[in-house]
């Protein structure tokens, strides 16, 4: 028995998977943030398996459609932009999908959500700031082009400071609330598929009851 929901979980993660990697082929620029930032909703899958099937199965699907993505299209960034859509992502859905599971309510999953996209902004300046846009930076062949780049969308920016202030934190709030919005409203109508041997069990005790 427990095979078999190992089993059925492992369909459910990678069908999620493949699914946020669909969707992180489409992703568009913002008008006035830096060209490198652009929106896609491939987070969406994993915060809604992050609700139905728990916070790690949710960084799996994060770290799932990166890897696909890798594997498929390369990179451009030296890995810098893919772990960064790991760990900045990864963030958001773990932490909303571990408050919602404390107690599955709709209040907690408000509450998730917000928490979510404020540790997930959090973590993207911070790390951007000290490792990621330094590491692309070297890549880029200097922080100048990186400023300058960014600066092609935001003419306010002219330092890294104003990258992370004008650029990162506000694109991550934008980001987190898009998705958590899209997740609030769509996840009761989704989460009977996720769960349904779940549903299943509780109806059958009630019958049996």
């Amino acid at each position: 028995m427990n095979t078999s929901k190992n089993v059925n979980r492992l369909v459910k993660i990678s069908l999620l998977v493949a699914i946020a990697f669909i969707l992180m082929l489409f992703e568009f620029p913002i008008p006035g943030f830096p060209p490198f930032l652009k929106l896609d909703l491939s987070d969406l899958p994993a915060l809604i398996g992050g609700f139905a099937l728990g916070p790690v199965a949710g960084v799996i699907i994060e770290g799932g459609k990166v890897i696909l993505n890798l594997v498929f299209h390369g990179t451009y960034t030296g890995g810098v932009g893919e772990f960064a859509n790991f760990l900045i992502g990864g963030s958001f859905v773990f932490v909303a999908s571990y408050v919602y599971h404390k107690n599955k309510t709709k209040k907690s999953a408000i509450i998730g959500l917000i928490l979510g996209t404020i540790i997930m902004t959090i973590v993207g300046a911070v790390f951007n700031y000290f490792i990621l846009i330094p590491l692309y930076a070297t890549i880029m062949g200097g922080m100048a082009n990186v400023i300058g780049a960014s600066a092609a969308g935001n003419s306010n920016i002219s330092s890294l400071t104003g990258i992370i202030v004008l650029g990162i934190t506000p694109f991550n709030i934008i980001k987190g609330a898009i998705v958590s919005l899209i997740t609030f409203v769509s996840y009761k109508r989704i989460s009977p598929l996720l769960n349904r041997e779940n549903v299943l069990a509780e109806q059958a005790m009630k019958k049996g009851a």
